[in-house]
């Protein structure tokens, strides 16, 4: 599903009683606990919903499993070379394909974060199968991306300290649409002996190395933002021993061995097309507009706002107060305000005297606004020239402009920091220490795996139900 801008604006304006709930509420019905059968089963009910729905599209697989390999291998040729040409055009001084100053990444990042905090879910429901030899593979590939237990691996404990670092979160606020890919990896995992072909398709077009990953590490670490969750999947996602290879493999495994007509390989073509579905990075990337988004961070603000400036504060003969009581006027407050000079559109931010209230010494909104928040102001405001990724913590230059230092830069200049034990502050963690030391061998293969859950696997307990979990299928 792809939208353009305009109805990608009018979906993140919409006030949120008139947007669709269902993406969002059936997300966190199945990624903030272990589901209900009902819950289950409405997922199930979404997952053969969607399958219609893309049921005319094409694939992109080929006539027959057997020619997987070499249809990877072309994939990640024409990747590579399709990057090539990318590196070429940057260096001939070429702009960046991707993000045009420091606020559409971080955009793009908090965008992202209801797929990104699943990643790998579709695979959940094989775990109890993972003695069977033809599940090994897709389960193999679940607890890398849980990283076999250790929480710089794990690759959603990964995404949500880079949301943290960032001040992206929370993200109740985002647009409902951007919850369609997430439920249907959630959706998978919570039913996958139920839809095991669907999985399998899945997994097949999902681990396959994508373009927009590799040019989205290249830029983040050009804009000197953390791009480690993207450069992992880079390494993991190889054709030669990754999970793309991996998942060839695994679609080969589980083919039956009977004759079936071809039904199995039908409805792994299927599940291949769930990864395509809902909004995806590129539509993420075309549907920034710094203008729309300080708009809509002002008009937040407004709500939590809107009483408390002091009546002395008058812009264009009205109070701050009365300006902000109507969220809708937040575009002719700001209006007013460039009238009255206190922003300064397309000249540093250091001019613009409302600048000055979120950011310096004694600056009276202090606090009001999150880092991500104020780099989108920050940009706003600068217009073009933000196109220098500029940090908004970061003075203006003095002299001319010099080649900003990348995130991987600044990490080697950066002092080493002690390596910190696992954290233990989890309530789950000393229940799931006792339950597992009364368990016996199948009451703890069963914690093991629930502890293993979307839910749970990125905190402490999970964490450690991932290394014990690891140890046994190593051995």
């Amino acid at each position: 599903m792809h939208i353009g801008q305009q109805e990608w604006r009018q979906l993140q304006s919409a006030p949120s009683g008139e947007r669709p709930a269902t993406f969002k509420s059936q997300y966190h019905a199945l990624a903030d606990r272990e589901p209900d059968p009902a819950q289950r089963e409405a997922a199930a009910g979404f997952l053969r919903a969607k399958l219609a729905e893309l049921e005319g599209m094409d694939s992109g697989l080929p006539a027959s499993p057997e020619d997987l390999l070499a249809w990877m291998e072309g994939n990640a040729r024409r990747v590579h070379e399709n990057y090539a040409r990318y590196l070429e055009e940057r260096k001939a001084g070429g702009p960046r394909r991707f993000f045009s100053n420091r606020a559409h990444a971080l955009y793009v990042l908090r965008s992202v974060a209801p797929t990104k905090l699943v990643d790998g879910a579709w695979l959940y429901g094989l775990l109890p199968h993972w003695r069977s030899a033809r599940a090994s593979d897709l389960v193999r590939t679940y607890v890398e991306e849980l990283g076999e237990g250790a929480a710089d691996k794990n690759h959603v404990v990964l995404y949500r300290n880079l949301l943290a670092r960032y001040a992206l979160d929370p993200l109740d606020d985002l647009p409902d649409a951007l919850y369609e890919q997430g439920l249907i990896q959630l959706a998978l995992g919570w039913n996958a002996e139920a839809f095991l072909p669907e999985v399998v398709g899945f997994n097949l077009s999902y681990e396959q190395l994508p373009l927009h990953l590799l040019v989205t590490a290249y830029e983040l670490n050009e804009l000197g933002i953390d791009p480690y969750y993207f450069t992992l999947h880079v390494t993991v996602d190889n054709s030669d021993t990754g999970h793309a290879r991996r998942a060839c493999q695994a679609v080969l495994d589980m083919l039956p061995k009977m004759d079936d007509g071809g039904a199995f390989w039908r409805r792994v073509q299927a599940g291949c097309k769930l990864a395509d579905a809902g909004l995806g990075t590129a539509d993420v990337v075309e549907s920034f507009h710094v203008g729309q988004e300080a708009l809509r961070i002002l008009g937040q603000k407004s709500k939590a706002g809107g009483g408390a400036h002091s009546d002395y504060c008058r812009v264009a003969g009205r109070s701050v107060n009365d300006w902000l009581r109507d969220p809708r006027e937040i575009g002719a407050f700001v209006q007013a305000l460039q009238q009255a000079g206190w922003i300064r559109f397309g000249e540093p931010v250091e001019n613009s005297r409302f600048w000055s209230l979120l950011q310096g010494d004694r600056a009276e909104m202090f606090g009001v606004f999150s880092s991500y928040e104020l780099q989108v102001l920050h940009d706003w405001i600068r217009g073009a020239a933000s196109a220098d990724g500029r940090a908004y913590t970061e003075a203006a230059p003095s002299g001319p402009p010099k080649r900003r230092a990348t995130f991987r830069a600044l990490v080697r200049n950066a002092r080493p920091l002690a390596d910190d034990a696992t954290d233990t502050l989890d309530p789950d963690l000393a229940l799931f220490r006792e339950q597992l030391a009364r368990a016996d061998d199948a009451e703890r293969s069963t914690l093991l795996v629930r502890a293993m859950s979307p839910a749970q696997h990125w905190t402490p307990a999970g964490l450690e139900a991932t290394r014990l979990f690891w140890r046994t299928l190593a051995a």
